[in-house]
């Protein structure tokens, strides 16, 4: 059977994929509904959609928020990953395991980061965030009918956010309005991101300019326009913050994007754990559409402009962007070789504009404020602003927004300090995905080009602080641990190297050994071959933490800590 062109975003057969629309909010429906995925259900739904049961199990499988069994009333999930290991959550996470082994009604499981490493170590019960020693008082609550998600952390400092162009009160949307009006054209925007010198602030640091004028330029009268906000690696959780603090920045520069390229629908791609998060945004797209911003005829200008939110079915490696795609277009979220590249083939094969969170959000003050500006905020050579998520051994874990190129050093200041005035083992300055620096590198700034140099990089704008006297390889091991239980399993040398790597390890750390020539030789060889043939940045950054501290200095007199399988 020849497809033609497709009609309806998503009917057409492409690559061998399935036809028709995502079934993804569908599953996501029901589970809400009923608790679970029961079989009938999933029945119905391929009956409805005339889709193969074959085809929605592989969906359901390949997802961790999806349940194919009725759950207990009460579910208790612990995160072991970096800053709630740091924190010290083995002891406790194994406690709680013991105190509800027994029970009826509470079952207490393990997950991946969901994004709470300021209150580390951290758990969620029913997917309530808390703390691990407010889990039992959380139970009984919750067992009680409580079914409050709680509320949004708030960090903004004192006098608001530096990049936030709108003073308390005043009326948000003046850039996008003005784009809306033609006051403000679409090559002013594209030169202005281009003067600021933004770079994508998700990780890969692609010009921000160049991007909007790719995407722009690509053929194609359908495009589309995705925020991704489904940061799931360890210690990061900036981009949380900036859409409970300042969904309307995040919004409007998402607006933005789509007017300049062309894009007449939009979304936000968020992950399933940021529940509270999810209803700010909920709630600002209410207020644009109030506001008529967006609809079929934004202002009456005969723009179409339509935004929702799409909620991840989870896995960390939906934070890649092919993987993102391939979850909204209703597939196993398994990364495309590239090129092509989104911005010419992206949602339903068409030409995609994504950025993350803090990109959009950066776009209105730099529209607002001016590229000069945004150029003279940052330091030591520097431009511009950067969030920064902060956890591990520090005085206040939490999210901050300094000037690009604050050293280090500086940064843990802000943050208070090594925890109890210790001093510094290393830091992991951009994420789990970024290699440790030690102490001889305090005064690097945090920047694209400086950190590359050190032997790190910026990723995704989030740094984990260990103490002296933390076992650095252990550290590591738990960081290797997460990249191999989050691979998706598409590409051999991930899947395989990984758990190879991680057994390596594991047996060395157990055994209180330390790793001899030949095992070091091993996992140098295992790293080159993740970096090297790894299709996406999960295989290709899985080992870097573990190699950037074999030459290292083993320190600390502590108890060896234990990694888990």
């Amino acid at each position: 059977m020849t497809v033609t062109a497709n009609k309806v975003p998503g009917v057409e057969a492409r690559a061998g994929k399935f036809r028709g629309p995502s079934l993804i909010p569908l599953l996501n429906a029901i589970q809400a509904r009923c608790g679970w995925l029961p079989r009938e259900e999933l029945e119905a739904l391929a009956r409805q959609q005339k889709r193969p049961l074959y085809e929605i199990e592989g969906l359901v499988s390949f997802y961790p928020h999806f349940l194919t069994a009725p759950p207990k009333d009460v579910t208790v999930r612990v995160c072991r990953d970096l800053a709630c290991w740091l924190k010290g959550a083995e002891g406790p996470a194994a406690a709680l395991t013991a105190q509800y082994a027994e029970a009826e009604d509470v079952e207490v499981l393990e997950i991946s980061c969901p994004g709470r490493c300021d209150m580390a170590p951290a758990a969620t019960v029913n997917e309530k965030p808390v703390r691990l020693e407010d889990v039992p008082a959380t139970v009984e609550q919750v067992a009680a009918g409580d079914r409050d998600l709680g509320a949004v952390a708030a960090y903004v400092p004192d006098g608001g956010w530096p990049n936030d162009p709108y003073a308390s009160g005043e009326h948000h949307y003046r850039s996008l309005r003005a784009l809306l009006s033609g006051q403000l054209s679409a090559d002013e925007v594209i030169t202005a991101l281009q003067d600021a010198g933004l770079r994508g602030m998700g990780g890969a640091g692609f010009p921000t300019g160049k991007k909007w004028e790719l995407v722009r330029a690509a053929e194609g009268a359908v495009k589309y326009a995705i925020c991704n906000a489904d940061e799931s690696e360890p210690g990061t959780f900036k981009d949380r913050q900036l859409l409970a603090e300042q969904p309307h920045l995040v919004l409007e520069g998402l607006l933005m994007g789509m007017l300049v390229t062309g894009a007449e629908e939009g979304w936000v791609f968020i992950r399933h754990e940021y529940g509270p998060e999810e209803a700010v945004l909920h709630s600002e797209i209410g207020r644009l559409r109030e506001q008529g911003l967006i609809g079929p005829d934004v202002l009456g200008t005969g723009r179409r402009l339509m935004l929702d939110i799409f909620t991840s079915p989870g896995g960390y490696i939906l934070g890649e962007e092919t993987a993102l795609l391939e979850c909204m277009e209703g597939h196993r979220g398994e990364p495309r070789n590239k090129p092509p590249f989104p911005g010419n083939y992206g949602l339903w094969g068409k030409p995609t504009l994504m950025n993350s969170v803090e990109t959009f959000a950066d776009v209105p003050a730099i529209v607002a404020r001016g590229a000069d500006w945004w150029n003279a905020q940052g330091v030591n050579g520097a431009t511009g602003l950067k969030f920064f998520a902060v956890s591990g051994h520090v005085e206040r874990p939490g999210v901050y927004c300094v000037p690009m190129g604050t050293t280090i050093r500086d940064l843990i200041d802000v943050a208070g300090g090594v925890a109890g005035g210790a001093e510094l083992e290393a830091v992991q300055p951009g994420g789990a995905s970024s290699n440790f620096l030690g102490p001889e590198h305090l005064d690097v700034p945090l920047d694209f080009g400086t950190l590359a140099e050190a032997g790190s990089m910026l990723g995704s704008g989030a740094m984990v602080v260990m103490a002296a006297g933390t076992d650095a390889l252990a550290a590591a091991t738990n960081v290797l641990r997460f990249f191999r239980n989050e691979s998706c399993g598409k590409c051999v040398p991930c899947r395989v190297g990984s758990t190879k790597a991680h057994d390596l390890l594991t047996d060395t750390l157990r055994s209180g050994g330390e790793l001899d020539e030949a095992r070091k030789a091993r996992l140098l060889e295992l790293e080159l071959v993740l970096r090297k043939s790894s299709i996406c940045g999960l295989g290709q950054v899985a080992l870097g933490p573990v190699v950037s501290v074999l030459g290292r200095q083993r320190g600390g007199t502590t108890a060896r800590p234990q990694p888990r399988n």
